[in-house]
């Protein structure tokens, strides 16, 4: 069990050095980039975004999260899902550029048809990596993983600001995804020459449908759901609001994105070797919880509190626009990543249909707060979206604590400590705001963000927060081995 607990906590701290380095260049990147690009480029991706991750969700199908699951899969098992996966991705990359004609029409924006064809070639890529990365999850190979990913997001990175210095405008970000992909796979394949004499097998994929099915029927909502907002913003308003919008939710979902990666890909696999022990599986998610709130929490109300001068400055004039759905989208990263954790819990612990049961009742409280928010405008689309991740949060949790050994009151205490500290934080540097208002730009923010840290750290050592003993913990256990 020990040897277990060394590759989660060194998973996690590879993982998650991955997830912070390559969160740094992405929004070093970003930041260049938007400072070249009009905010109607964004609003473009954003529209192309919905369609890649939808047919994302369906070329894996839920295969690779039923892989890691598994028990023992065989060789015959990995080839059928790669067949699957390969074959399903060339029949929706041609359905989907098809579908370009007809969507540039509809928002009024031709670079949709010259981009197609270029950008979706990311679904038969990905279909190639997918396999490749269920062999490596399951063998806790965390720190090739990292590597791999942080070199494709550094070349992928640096090739997008270059182009789009060059004049290059919006295929800079197609480049971008394009390379991102493909030295996945390069890197893949050339690592773990995987050569196998089975076959493909329908029987195979069959006896893993129940469940991977029941997996793409919410990740196919989740990806749906997640991202249809942006489609009625550009066609209501225009794909320069829209540039706005995705622009805050991307910049909002850097730090999530990451940390939620870092933990989950870890994580997952682990909880599912721990399924056995009730005591030991409960206790690993409270732990889990614990050490998200720890960061997150502050982390983003941080970020609410530092957006107008962080915008001002980093992207300048033109996107402040930017700055109060951003405000408002951070909110929901205090919910997400704790709701995903829950998610996990179901994944293993459930047959599936529990979850399919609860994303349907999601999904109705979703589209119910979409009519109510769209017509209202973005901002108020925004705050939907935020409230909706905190409903999910919700959903999730109550669902799990059936599966676990826990109550609401032991999770409750969990996470109030860090709520609290955190929001001790964010009213010390909304006091401190008058006093900082005669420093520069550039002094103001290094001042806020040196508060907020001061007075957060401080808090956690004096309270003797369990959260930072834990971190503490975790980090030495890390530096020794």
């Amino acid at each position: 069990m020990q040897r277990l607990e060394h590759k989660v906590a060194s998973g996690v701290a590879w993982s998650f050095s991955e997830k912070l380095l390559s969160m740094v260049v992405q929004m070093v990147v970003s930041i260049i980039v938007a400072r070249q690009l009009a905010p109607a480029d964004f609003g473009v991706m954003a529209i192309m975004t919905f369609f890649t991750s939808v047919a994302l969700a369906i070329v894996d199908s839920g295969f690779s999260q039923t892989l890691i699951r598994k028990a023992d899969p065989t060789d015959e098992d990995y080839r059928s899902v790669l067949g699957f996966n390969v074959v399903v991705s060339v029949v929706l990359y041609v359905l989907f550029v098809a579908a370009a004609y007809p969507l540039a029409e509809l928002y009024s924006a031709p670079v949709i048809r010259d981009i197609a064809p270029v950008l979706f070639l990311v679904l038969p890529i990905n279909s190639l990596c997918v396999v490749q990365t269920v062999m490596f999850t399951r063998e806790f190979r965390f720190a090739l993983l990292s590597k791999i990913v942080f070199v494709a997001s550094l070349v992928s990175g640096v090739v997008a600001v270059v182009m789009a210095v060059a004049g290059c405008g919006i295929w800079s970000l197609v480049a971008q995804r394009l390379l991102m992909m493909g030295i996945k796979a390069v890197a893949f394949w050339s690592i773990r020459r995987w050569h196998t004499t089975a076959r493909f097998s329908f029987a195979a994929l069959r006896a893993m449908a129940p469940f991977s099915l029941r997996l793409l029927t919410t990740d196919l909502i989740a990806s749906i759901y997640n991202n249809v907002a942006q489609l009625f913003i550009g066609k209501m308003h225009s794909t320069g609001v829209l540039g706005y919008y995705s622009q805050a939710q991307k910049l909002k979902d850097l730090p999530v994105t990451s940390t939620v990666q870092a933990v989950q890909g870890v994580t997952y696999p682990a909880l599912s070797k721990l399924e056995g022990d009730d005591a030991k599986f409960s206790a690993g998610y409270l732990r889990i919880l614990q050490l998200l709130s720890f960061v997150l929490f502050p982390v983003m109300l941080g970020l609410v509190a530092i957006a107008p001068d962080m915008f001002m400055l980093l992207l300048g004039e033109k996107w402040m626009p930017t700055v109060p759905y951003f405000e408002i989208l951070a909110l929901s990263g205090m919910a997400y990543p704790l709701a995903v954790v829950s998610y996990n819990i179901l994944k293993v612990r459930s047959d599936g249909r529990v979850i399919v049961r609860l994303e349907v009742v999601k999904r109705v409280i979703m589209t119910a707060v979409l009519c109510y928010t769209i017509p209202r405008g973005v901002e108020s689309v925004a705050w939907g979206m935020t409230a909706m991740a905190f409903v999910e949060f919700f959903i999730n949790t109550v669902a799990a604590l059936r599966y676990l050994s826990i109550g609401a009151v032991r999770l409750l205490a969990t996470l109030l400590p860090q709520l609290a500290l955190a929001v001790v934080m964010f009213g010390a540097l909304y006091l401190l705001e008058p006093y900082a208002a005669s420093l520069s730009l550039g002094l103001r923010l290094v001042a806020e963000i040196v508060a907020g840290v001061i007075v957060y750290a401080a808090g956690a050592f004096i309270f003797r927060l369990r959260a930072l003993r834990e971190l503490q913990s975790l980090l030495r256990g890390y530096i020794a081995k």
